[in-house]
């Protein structure tokens, strides 16, 4: 098979890792900047207030997540947008896509444990279910979990069993390659039909992902096995591929000059590319701590802002991962 399928079946499968509900954090495989601090939600949820008070969106429009996993992140922007502007709540239509019922199921009772009633939480299985005129789409660490494509010296991957072989011709991912100036890594599959979909749900909108990469790819491979925050390179000479399948995430580097490509191919307009650092610092961040320095406790604030630290510090989360933005205006 392919490596693209063979990625799939890891990941998406039915015994694939993200087919069952896996925790983040300290107790799972890694962290991300949703489990290290409320204010990454907090952040994007005062950037979505700013995107009202621009006159971007409007105050019916639809927030969507894709690919929400818990539904932590959601539930941290609902509540700073109860902080920041309550009405809207009352206005806002808040959709996630996600294409497995388990989660689906488990993101409804944490909504409902968090919120009762009050909020009315749509799913859909994917963006084509979706149509409407407004919307803010954002999205957590998905590029990297888009199957790939593995290509050393022209030759594409193969899978038989576990084991990877590089005999096969593919011209489409090989022009790919030769765009990126690379002769070995990694060539992801679906970034334009993924934002050709999202094209088709809402006539206007800003989408905003965050993920770690670099505009420019890398000279190797990155893919990689993690498994209790234990980093295994998906060549080293002792992994024992069949015993991780599935069993924990097998990921790779953005290289975010193919998803701007892709997503520019499928009409969508390039706004931003930063590092998380400033792109949360640029959307606020600091205002809400200080906010928060404000009105509670010493100690209450002290915990929280060494929280909201790791998602900026160079050595951790702030220059290891980027934001990108699109923007879709009228159709």
């Amino acid at each position: 098979m392919t490596f693209s399928s063979y990625m799939s079946e890891w990941l998406y499968g039915p015994e694939g890792y993200y087919t069952n509900y896996k925790a983040i954090g300290k107790s799972g495989d890694f962290y991300t900047s949703v489990s290290t601090s409320k204010f990454f939600g907090g952040t994007i949820a005062k950037h979505i207030v700013s995107l009202v008070d621009d006159g971007f969106i409007k105050e019916d429009s639809t927030v969507c997540e894709i690919g929400a996993h818990h539904g932590y992140l959601m539930a941290d922007i609902i509540e700073f947008i109860y902080t920041l502007r309550p009405k809207l709540l009352e206005s806002f239509n808040f959709v996630i896509i996600e294409r497995k019922e388990e989660l689906q199921a488990h993101q409804r009772r944490y909504f409902e444990e968090c919120f009762g009633d009050v909020i009315n939480l749509t799913h859909y299985t994917s963006l084509d279910q979706m149509q409407v005129d407004n919307a803010f789409f954002y999205a957590n660490e998905i590029f990297d979990a888009f199957p790939c494509e593995l290509i050393y010296k022209g030759k594409v991957a193969d899978v038989n069993g576990h084991d990877i072989t590089f005999e096969r011709d593919d011209e489409a991912i090989s022009a790919i390659a030769k765009k990126q100036n690379r002769d070995r890594g990694e060539i992801a599959v679906g970034y334009q039909a993924f934002a050709t979909e999202m094209s088709g749900a809402a006539k206007t909108f800003e989408f905003m992902s965050f993920d770690y990469g670099e505009m420019a790819a890398r000279s190797d491979f990155s893919i990689r096995v993690y498994a209790e925050h234990k980093v295994i390179p998906l060549f080293d000479d002792d992994i024992k591929r069949e015993e991780h399948f599935g069993k924990a995430d097998i990921t790779y580097d953005v290289v975010f000059s193919q998803v701007k490509e892709e997503f520019i191919a499928a009409g969508l307009e390039f706004v931003a590319f930063n590092a998380q650092m400033t792109a949360l610092v640029e959307m606020g961040l600091l205002d809400l701590l200080s906010e928060l320095h404000k009105h509670a406790e010493e100690k209450i604030y002290k915990q929280e802002l060494e929280k909201a630290k790791m998602l900026i510090m160079p050595d951790f989360l702030g220059e290891r991962f980027k934001m990108i933005k699109f923007r879709q205006t009228g159709q």
